[in-house]
């Protein structure tokens, strides 16, 4: 019997069915496997063992399918279910494998012992899978059925497939599946997947100064290099081209397990599973039936352990021991293993992070350069000086009604101070620096990607057309049965009336949720105004003395606590609004979800930030006139150093705060305790770890993994990152400081999260970053803007300068403290609004200062804006034009300046096609001499024929053969 038929009678035994498989047949399995397993040497047995090998210890195990039964003891729906499931099986077996006459009776009596059992089932579509399956009385037995119909037709495809139905996980079942060398060679031709050839050629280095520079800055940094064995030597490189049968003869074949590996082995079986339909027209492989429940899980396997001394050397363990380890922290990340073993999307990735990581490096310092520059200026800054000074006696007006009194200016000085640390001329230089930084940073990414899609064989890749998501065709066959099209030859698809209901519900949403950001702002803005009143209440005086610190502390944490619980109701919100708009394909799902779940993080991320910066203190009135909120409720304003100190605050506490909780607590945490629950659910918490590692399989170890949810989560944590490093540095210098520091951790712990909690990604190709890289060149961008108008706006930096060109005497910074406060008589105070202690210092208050450019109370026109707004206001608006439009200009040089794709891979790239198209040629005149020379024998056959006493070759065919040889 072929093996076909033993794989499809294995299924029969191992179901539990084995009383209602024919007596001949279990003489054949028992038989079958004796064999076999008699034929194990002890080294396959104990790989098969490890579960990495079917159970011959030859064929690797390429991906797992699990489901889940729920048995009902005694149930005859079950045990008929059952014997259905045997029979097709056994028909299967003889209608693939070679029949006798006998077997062909018993395969004809099997077919009508299932006809005839079936017969009060009907037959019906499922209207979530469109497969076509059985009504059997329970919903377990449809499931079976499904399975059984699905993993045929992937036995049509050439799949093998092998089920364990005893192992030690209760509840839980697995089907093993492993790809054969002609399925391989089939889907690789298929997916245009690109293979080495046997052509190896010499990546010759260039004799510049720039290259010999470079070896020896490699040769210093050789160290920082992680211990990973090369497969070959950097300078060699094996000539790829897009694989093809006809042509197996020109790629290196000398080990077919690195030249189909685990990875690509994996991806060309999920390939398989995803295109894989049922019998109804509209159905979508694994991902339907992942979706209803008939598999509960789908996954390749990793390599092997990590964490035994006695493991064998695998590719998992030594990214565990050089990657995802931070004992290994200063080292550059093994690039080419990760994606070796993961797939070009997740190498690109981790590529991307770590360049990023790198950037840091010089923004960083000169943030901290900067930062100490305010350090070591602050005792020689004038205007805080001035506030600072005891001779100081300008009375300040109250900054809330009634509970608060009058204030001396010199109580400000310790924010006057701080805000110099991050309000100085270096901050202006700085916000350039790292728009510049931006466009190098965009600009050196296009080049290593170019160099990575060079080295990965990726030139030329072009994504092609997926295929349709399995929800897409579930509406496309509600919407044909709803018109009842009887013709299956018109192909409906989704149009735009279609999705017009979709499309609403996402705008009204979004907007809803944008407002629900700007709602809970407004909530944190008034507990500021009432919390600052009730502690200027409070009898203790240290309570009174920090109420500036105190409110502008605690409400930097309730937005940030605000700012993590939406951040999970918001990524729920765009997956179900992009569920509901039904896109075609996956990457179209993808793309529409990260554009979703990016606006909705931002604009939560980044609406507390952006109040402070540009409203706070903008929308105050003067004393006297002040706005109110719900009549009141006094609008808040600003501490006389500016509101910059503030949204230094606010963006730390905010920053931070994403970074230690969101990005690593709960990447730590959640995998941890989800994992738990799988072992508890298992009721597998019984067991010690160290027996429960022993017992288990391969393929059941991965089970309680965490299954890979994508890399949507890691790039949209980079991206806020992103945005916080430079939408807002010039208030915030040390930001670059902390985002590297947080990297570092952060390659560390996504390695360790992909290596040992998840389960292994299927391998995705692909040549770019994607949506990503357009989304960073957008912040990018709209970086230039804020920081030009948190330098002009929020900072009293152009206020400084238009004091000391245009109103300064001496052309110093003395008197500017004098210049920005205006004059108030508290007899103009509104009635209710004065202060209920008007004698706080012991004396009557007649005027007070405020900060603000109005005229006095004795002018011609008391508390109107004075000429000096006017032209402060006017500088203001000209430096953002001439900042944005001057930082634009030397990002576009950058971006002129330097090449996306380096020179040596352009020109590395024009010799491989060179080399290629001399490769083809000889290999079509190897073909032409071939031919020539048959054709040669046979013009002789034929001329000795017609002339025996000829003994020698005629003169033509001579010439031809010896010309065609010295070719």
């Amino acid at each position: 019997m072929t093996e076909n038929v033993e794989d499809q009678v294995n299924f029969s035994q191992t179901s539990g069915s084995e009383q209602q498989t024919p007596h001949f047949l279990r003489d054949v399995i028992f038989h079958g496997k004796f064999k076999r397993l008699k034929a194990l040497t002890p080294e396959e047995n104990t790989r098969s063992q490890h579960g990495l090998f079917f159970q011959d210890g030859q064929r690797r195990v390429d991906y797992v399918l699990t489901y889940s039964v729920k048995k009902s003891s005694g149930s005859h729906s079950t045990r008929q279910s059952v014997h259905l499931l045997t029979e097709n099986v056994v028909a299967r077996s003889f209608r693939h494998g070679p029949q006798s006459g006998g077997e062909k009776l018993r395969a004809k009596q099997t077919q009508r012992t299932k006809d005839s059992s079936s017969v009060h089932s009907s037959r019906v579509i499922d209207m979530e899978l469109g497969c076509s399956g059985e009504i059997f009385n329970g919903q377990e037995d449809q499931k079976a059925f499904r399975r059984e119909e699905f993993e045929g037709k992937l036995r049509d495809m050439g799949l093998e497939l092998e089920k364990d139905e005893d192992g030690k996980i209760p509840g839980v079942y697995f089907v093993k599946i492993h790809a054969p060398w002609n399925v391989l060679c089939r889907e690789a031709e298929f997916m245009k997947l690109k293979m080495p050839t046997k052509k190896v050629y010499e990546v010759k280095q260039s004799n510049s100064i720039v290259e010999k520079i470079s070896t020896l800055i490699s040769k210093i940094l050789e160290p920082l290099h992680p211990h990973v064995e090369e497969h070959q030597p950097k300078n060699i490189k094996h000539l790829s081209h897009t694989f093809s049968r006809e042509k197996q003869h020109l790629f290196d074949l000398s080990d077919k397990d690195y030249f189909f590996d685990s990875k690509t082995r994996s991806s060309i079986v999920f390939e398989i599973l995803k295109r894989t339909k049922c019998k109804a027209k509209y159905s979508m492989g694994i991902t339907s039936l992942l979706g209803s429940g008939v598999y509960t899980a789908a996954y390749p396997l990793h390599d092997g352990e990590i964490d035994e001394e006695s493991a064998d050397p695998n590719d998992r363990k030594l990214l565990y021991e050089e990657w995802a380890n931070y004992s290994v922290f200063y080292k550059y990340q093994p690039i080419g293993l990760v994606r070796k073993y993961f797939g070009e999307k997740i190498g690109l990735y981790f590529a991307w992070l770590g360049l990023y990581t790198q950037m840091l490096i010089p923004a960083s310092l000169v943030g901290v350069i900067v930062f100490l520059y305010g350090c070591a200026t602050v005792d020689d800054n004038i205007p805080s000086m001035e506030i600072c000074h005891p001779r100081n006696n300008i009375t300040m007006c109250p900054l809330c009604d009634r509970v608060c009194s009058y204030w001396k200016l010199s109580t400000a000085c310790g924010t006057a101070r701080a805000s110099h640390l991050f309000d100085n001329p270096a901050t202006v230089f700085f916000s350039i620096f790292m728009a510049l930084w931006a466009a190098m940073f965009m600009e050196h990414w296009k080049r290593r990607q170019m160099r990575l899609n060079y080295e990965w064989d990726l030139t030329g890749f072009e994504d092609e057309e997926d295929h349709p998501r399995a929800e897409y065709e579930f509406k496309v066959m509600q919407k044909s049965l709803r018109k009842r099209q009887k013709s299956q030859d018109k192909i409906e698809k989704l149009t735009f009336q279609d999705r017009l209901p979709a499309y609403m519900t996402n705008i009204v949403m979004m907007l809803l949720m944008i407002g629900v950001t700007f709602a809970i702002v407004f909530g944190v803005i008034l507990y500021r105004i009432s919390t600052k009143a009730a502690l200027h209440m409070s009898s203790s005086l240290i309570t009174r003395n920090h109420v500036q610190l105190t409110v502008k502390t605690t409400a930097a944490i309730i937005n940030l606590v605000v700012i993590l619980i939406l951040d999970e109701v918001y990524g729920a919100v765009a997956r179900w609004l992009t569920v509901l708009e039904a896109p075609k394909t996956d990457k179209s799902f993808e793309e529409r979800l990260i554009f979703k779940t990016f606006i909705l993080k931002f604009v939560n991320a980044f609406s507390p930030i952006i109040y402070i910066a540009f409203f706070r203190g903008r929308l105050v009135g003067r004393p006297g006139s002040y706005l109110y909120v719900f009549d009141s409720y006094r609008m808040e304003e600003c501490a006389h150093g500016g509101c910059l100190m503030e949204l230094c605050i606010q963006l730390s506490i905010t920053m931070l705060g994403k970074q230690l909780i969101q990005n690593n607590l709960f990447e730590i945490g959640i995998p941890k305790l989800k994992k738990l629950i799988r072992y508890i659910r298992s009721k597998q918490g019984a067991f010690q770890e160290e027996e429960r590692q022993k017992k288990l399989t391969r393929y059941e170890t991965d089970h309680f993994l965490e299954p890979f949810g994508g890399l949507t989560p890691e790039y949209m944590e980079m991206i806020i990152q992103f945005g916080f490093v430079t939408l807002f540095v010039a208030s915030f210098p040390l930001a670059p400081l902390f985002a590297l520091l947080n990297n570092i951790i952060e390659i560390r712990l996504d390695a360790k999260k992909f290596v040992t909690e998840l389960r292994r990604p299927v391998a995705a190709r692909a040549k770019d970053i994607g949506i990503w890289y357009n989304i960073l060149r957008g912040v990018a961008k709209v970086a230039v803007i804020i920081n030009a108008f948190v330098i002009s706006f929020t900072s009293d930096f152009i206020p400084r300068m238009v004091y000391q060109y245009m109103y300064s005497p001496d052309g110093s910074m003395h008197g500017f403290v004098n210049h920005t406060l205006s004059y108030f008589n508290v007899s103009h105070f509104q009635d209710g609004k004065e202060p209920m202690d008007p004698s706080h210092f012991g004396y009557p208050v007649v005027i007070c200062r405020y900060k603000d450019y109005r005229e006095p109370p004795w002018s011609n026109t008391p508390y109107e804006l004075s000429k000096e707004f006017w032209a402060v206001l006017a500088v203001r608006l000209a430096f953002v034009i001439v900042f944005q439009n001057v930082v634009m200009l030397m990002n576009d040089i950058v971006d002129w300046l330097i090449p996306d794709i380096p020179k040596d891979i352009s020109l590395q790239i024009h010799k491989e096609k060179i080399l290629l198209v001399e490769l083809f040629m000889k290999e079509e005149q190897g073909k032409s001499y071939i031919i020539d020379s048959s054709t040669s024998a046979d013009g002789k056959e034929n001329c000795s024929k017609h002339n025996n006493n000829s003994k020698v070759a005629p003169p033509r065919s001579r010439r031809h053969t010896n010309s065609t040889k010295s070719f």
